[in-house]
């Protein structure tokens, strides 16, 4: 089976610090697959390799078996590569429906005369919103909208793009246990043909939606298994709580997703 996404090797250095070292990672299609590590390994700076924002200092990129690691954000993006920031990067000035309808009329220009175009275009941001959980806040500008709402539209916005692989950042920063709640439903569903990694903080929100895990740490991969093997990991628990602290990282109640 051709993976969805596998790095190779992929560093990235700034100066004399490695933020990303030789990282090996390859995420199964169809797979939930959640990048976690203390502040500073190195996730976003990978994610950003990932996209395209930031190019690789060494090694290779592929998306189902396709060198991308010298292609630009926008082509990785058109070879089906969708993202959600951290912080929503929205047009405060627009409603939530004018947002999603510039992003559903940039990737499909559609054939046609005009108006048929536009009723394709408009019936496709209902579609998206209602997908999201934003049915009937269509004309609510984005500025008016919850933090949480604005997260929702966001992936409106990475949704419009038909993704094949979903790279979502820190979800569920800033969010209220409602919002978190939301959130969670919606990743869950997602169509189980879109391959979504994320990176998040929330280590519950991980372990409710991860077929599987890898932990960074100082820029390398530290471990890479079933959400099980993580939280029994004693590496992984010195990585986020230092070696001399036995406390347990995760919750005895936490439950794992199984992997389908």
């Amino acid at each position: 089976m051709t993976n969805a996404l596998s790095c190779r090797s992929v560093s990235r250095t700034f100066g004399a610090l490695r933020a990303v070292d030789e990282v090996d990672l390859t995420v199964r299609p169809g797979a939930r697959h959640a990048l976690i590590g203390p502040n500073g390994a190195g996730k976003t700076t990978l994610f950003r390799l990932v996209t395209g924002l930031l190019r690789v200092s060494a090694g290779q990129v592929e998306l189902f078996g396709q060198d991308v690691t010298r292609l630009s954000e926008v082509r990785r993006a058109g070879l089906g590569i969708g993202q959600t920031m951290q912080h929503a990067s929205l047009f405060a000035t627009m409603t939530a429906a004018e947002n999603v309808a510039l992003a559903v009329r940039r990737h499909e220009s559609g054939i046609g005369p005009l108006p048929r175009r536009e009723r394709a275009v408009w019936a496709r941001v209902d579609e998206l919103l209602t997908s999201v959980g934003l049915a009937g806040r269509q004309r609510v500008g984005a500025a008016e909208l919850s933090h949480g709402e604005r997260k929702q539209l966001e992936l409106a916005l990475a949704l419009a793009c038909r993704p094949r692989v979903l790279l979502m950042d820190e979800p569920a920063a800033g969010m209220t246990p409602a919002e978190r709640a939301r959130l969670s439903a919606l990743v869950r569903d997602l169509p189980e043909s879109m391959t979504v990694l994320f990176v998040e903080h929330d280590l519950d929100l991980v372990f409710e939606l991860a077929t599987e895990v890898t932990v960074l740490s100082l820029g390398r991969v530290l471990l890479t298994g079933a959400p099980s093997a993580v939280r029994a990991s004693a590496e992984v628990r010195a990585a986020y709580l230092g070696g001399a602290r036995d406390e347990p990282l995760f919750l005895p109640g936490d439950a794992d997703v199984a992997s389908s």
